[in-house]
């Protein structure tokens, strides 16, 4: 059976609809029924309505895999997961990210900025007297992908 991947979007989107700070990110349906469903929130999501949001959505997409021909994954995007949507580029808003841009440049820095249109990023170049701030302007059409990099 085909997995409708706007039915199960709308099974979610019906899932969180009374939690405003919750968004669905992505679905993903692999050929083998394995469905990956990705919520995030303004302020993070909470495993435990995680699990609650699996159970449920399992529970409704069993009436469409009456042999259980199916698994499902219900989880916050990982950081290895591109940030999507404008709301996880305001959550992340002072994180450090990775931005590669359609011509295949790569700009590292801290998140500063967030508008309709474009992303600020903050570099520092150099150590000591040599150390520079330069700010990148990032246009959100000329952006190819966008990860949360990791400072310790």
């Amino acid at each position: 059976m085909e997995v409708n991947i706007e039915r199960v979007e709308q099974m979610v989107r019906s899932l969180i609809e009374n939690d405003n700070s919750l968004f669905l990110v992505e679905i993903k349906i692999k050929p083998t029924n394995n469905i990956k469903v990705f919520i995030d929130g303004d302020q993070g999501v909470n495993i435990d309505r995680l699990v609650q949001y699996n159970r449920t959505l399992y529970k409704q997409l069993e009436t469409m895999f009456p042999n259980g021909d199916f698994s499902l994954e219900v989880s916050s995007p990982g950081l290895d997961e591109p940030l999507k949507l404008y709301r996880q580029y305001v959550k992340n808003t002072g994180r450090y990210v990775e931005v590669l841009e359609k011509e295949g440049n790569k700009k590292e820095g801290k998140l500063i900025n967030v508008t309709d249109e474009s992303i600020v990023v903050e570099e520092e170049k150099g150590k000591g007297k040599k150390r520079e701030i330069v700010q990148h302007t990032i246009s959100f059409e000329n952006i190819k992908s966008t990860k949360i990099q990791i400072k310790f």
